[in-house]
């Protein structure tokens, strides 16, 4: 069912357009959603594909939007924000740039406080994201419903009672497909080295990941679990996972998204000097 509500995009890149694919003549209808950005391009395909208004800077439609996502590259936003100051009032502010802190956001606005942070992932271009929601305690509880309501349009949402645990999922989530990617492209090599077509290794590479996330999803029973199911002692899983701890795949994993969510932490502190 549509509602009424009005959301303004600053900005127009690839999840900017993910989240108005799912938006547009679902939620609420397309001439509901206004889009900014300097790409004049950018913007004539995203009428042409949804129907939207569009505008290459900031002005009155802006101050008529209920929400406004904020969807410009991190390094960018200090400014874009301090440009939008004059069009914004009560409107709850969503911002899906990583590493920019929400207490930040609300400095640069004049300590407005209406203002959610988020951390999606790019499987939201094909509606199956996941994104971590933190809000400011100046967001009315009717605010949060439609900040949860515009990104579960593109999957499914976490909420935090933490700001800083955006960091943890930013190393999971945010960057996680990245790891993924990261695997496959190995099972991939090592198909191909054994003799498989790159057609072939690429096929069984893909399905298995997906096969075994959905049965992860289904399942009420831990991965732990699943994981011991498919390992016969002694036989060919065993070896490979043995291999595995041999050469410390577990923790290096573990290491490497404490060090993505480092890093995340080390970008707020950046983006958020004045």
């Amino acid at each position: 069912m549509q509602s009424e509500m009005k959301i303004g995009f600053v900005g127009g890149g690839n999840m900017a357009n993910a989240l108005i694919g799912g938006l547009a003549g679902k939620l609420t209808a397309a001439k509901n959603i206004h889009v900014i950005d300097p790409n004049e391009e950018a913007l004539q395909k995203l009428a042409q594909a949804f129907g939207v208004t569009t505008a290459l800077q900031a002005g009155e439609a802006l101050r008529a939007c209920d929400v406004i996502v904020l969807a410009v590259k991190p390094q960018q936003m200090k400014d874009v924000v301090q440009n939008l100051k004059p069009f914004i009032a009560a409107q709850l502010i969503l911002s899906i740039a990583a590493g920019i802190r929400a207490v930040d956001l609300s400095r640069w606005l004049g300590g407005h406080g209406a203002i959610v942070r988020t951390m999606p992932n790019t499987p939201a271009l094909i509606g199956k994201g996941i994104t971590g929601m933190v809000a400011l305690p100046g967001v009315s509880a009717a605010q949060r419903d439609a900040a949860d309501a515009i990104l579960r349009a593109v999957g499914a949402t976490v909420w935090l009672d933490d700001e800083s645990l955006i960091d943890p999922v930013t190393a999971m989530s945010g960057s996680g497909p990245a790891y993924v990617f990261y695997f496959i492209e190995a099972m991939q090599k090592a198909g191909a080295e054994m003799g498989l077509t790159a057609e072939q290794a690429n096929q069984l590479a893909i399905a298995t990941f997906t096969g075994a996330a959905e049965l992860a999803a289904r399942s009420t029973e831990p991965v732990s679990l699943l994981r011991e199911r498919v390992t016969s002692k002694g036989g060919t899983t065993h070896a490979a996972l043995t291999s595995m701890e041999a050469s410390g795949v577990s923790d290096a994993i573990v290491k490497a998204l404490k060090a993505a969510a480092a890093r995340g932490k080390e970008l707020g502190e950046e983006f958020g000097r004045d």
